[in-house]
């Protein structure tokens, strides 16, 4: 319990953060499942979807929600993935 307002505060922030940073994740997360099975399955629109997908990842790395380095490796890996399956 907050014994500041200072306090307080700070308190209300991190629950505003914390939603804001969970929906953004939940986001990206979905987003970077329908990249893979798309690039699992073959689909004709792999390269758009993994293109989206990592420009969500630049978003989400801009904002603070997931590090810089996450960002750069996971789109490594979608590049590398898009690219061995010939898109």
């Amino acid at each position: 319990m907050a014994n500041h307002a200072s306090a307080e505060k700070r308190n209300r922030q991190r629950i505003t953060r914390t939603e804001r940073n969970r929906s953004a994740k939940s986001f990206l997360k979905k987003t970077l499942k329908t990249a893979r099975e798309a690039l699992a399955a073959g689909a004709a629109n792999a390269a758009a979807l993994v293109k989206v997908a990592q420009v969500e990842l630049d978003c989400a790395a801009s904002k603070s929600v997931i590090p810089d380095g996450r960002a750069s490796r996971l789109k490594s890996r979608l590049a590398l993935q898009l690219a061995r399956a010939g898109k």
